[in-house]
């Protein structure tokens, strides 16, 4: 016994660091593999909604072309979607021509450059301002009431009442919401860069830009090419709200809570892939180029 004790003993201190080891290694394992598995869980989900989208996409242009559309619904969309959403649209566009052209007149003028002030502003709002505004409250505010209101027509059965009649869900709730919203975006974008670009106008002479300065640098620099690309963009960003508001709707379930979830999920996607989208149309349109040439 007392031979074994020492080899005991001798032993035991590099057991508990091999334990130690084991149980760190483990909890080093553990904490890296949480967020794999949140990775892994988020992209699967993210991938799986994309090819859901283009599948509804794909379904809803399917009934467009072969004419079975319904002009009633399609026009109150467009009501709904155009012009309930005009006056935020004009107000949220408006005041921020307002703040580029403030900041921009302050800076531009006290270095002797106040005639810029027009080109700057000008091609902001037609290219940037007008369309990616427009297209974040539109949905803010009908991508949200598109998920709802289908949300709410999928967890009160609704949704499986039109299956049973004969009645593709698709047809009658999502194709006049897509064919709406890429109307009713580009209509909205052009009253939104009009606004911008006069509210723009009138602060930057109230800060000492002439305003025939503003006029005639504006009317030089931004060209037709920069208005049919922010209104191009304006038909994806359409799409895409329509698209994702009605999956979102299509896809709710639990109730009131299902509905809610559904809806600020639609905002925050469609907000999300507005300016991803908005990133990568704006370097192939204008060729990567951050100025105005």
């Amino acid at each position: 016994m007392n031979q074994d004790s020492p080899n005991h003993e001798r032993t035991r201190p590099a057991d508990v660091v091999t334990d130690i080891i084991h149980e760190v290694g483990d909890e080093i394992a553990a904490v890296v593999a949480v967020p794999g598995e949140i990775t892994y869980r988020t992209l699967n989900r993210f991938f799986e909604f994309i090819g859901n989208s283009g599948i509804l996409f794909t379904q809803a242009l399917g009934y467009v072309l072969r004419g079975s559309l319904s002009m009633r619904g399609t026009v109150a969309q467009i009501a709904t979607i155009g012009v309930d959403s005009l006056p935020l649209v004009l107000v949220t566009v408006a005041f921020s021509g307002m703040v580029l052209a403030l900041y921009s007149a302050q800076t531009l003028v006290d270095w002797g450059f106040g005639s810029l002030v027009g080109r700057g502003v000008a091609l902001s709002v037609v290219r940037e301002i007008g369309p990616v505004l427009t297209a974040v409250v539109v949905a803010a505010r009908s991508g949200s009431g598109m998920a709802a209101e289908i949300g709410t027509m999928k967890v009160t059965e609704q949704i499986d009442a039109l299956r049973a009649l004969a009645i593709s869900p698709v047809e009658y709730l999502v194709s006049p919401r897509l064919v709406a919203a890429i109307i009713a975006l580009p209509i909205l974008t052009i009253f939104a860069d009009v606004i911008g670009v006069v509210a723009g106008y009138y602060v930057a002479v109230i800060n000492g830009v002439a305003g025939g300065s503003f006029i005639s640098d504006a009317r030089s620099y931004v060209v037709p090419h920069d208005i049919n690309m922010g209104l191009i963009k304006t038909v994806v960003f359409g799409a895409v709200i329509a698209i994702v508001g009605c999956q979102e709707g299509l896809q709710t379930t639990g109730g009131a809570s299902g509905v809610g979830r559904s809806t600020t999920n639609a905002v925050v996607i469609s907000v999300v892939l507005i300016y991803i989208l908005n990133f990568f149309m704006a370097y192939v349109m204008f060729g990567g180029r951050t100025g105005a040439y």
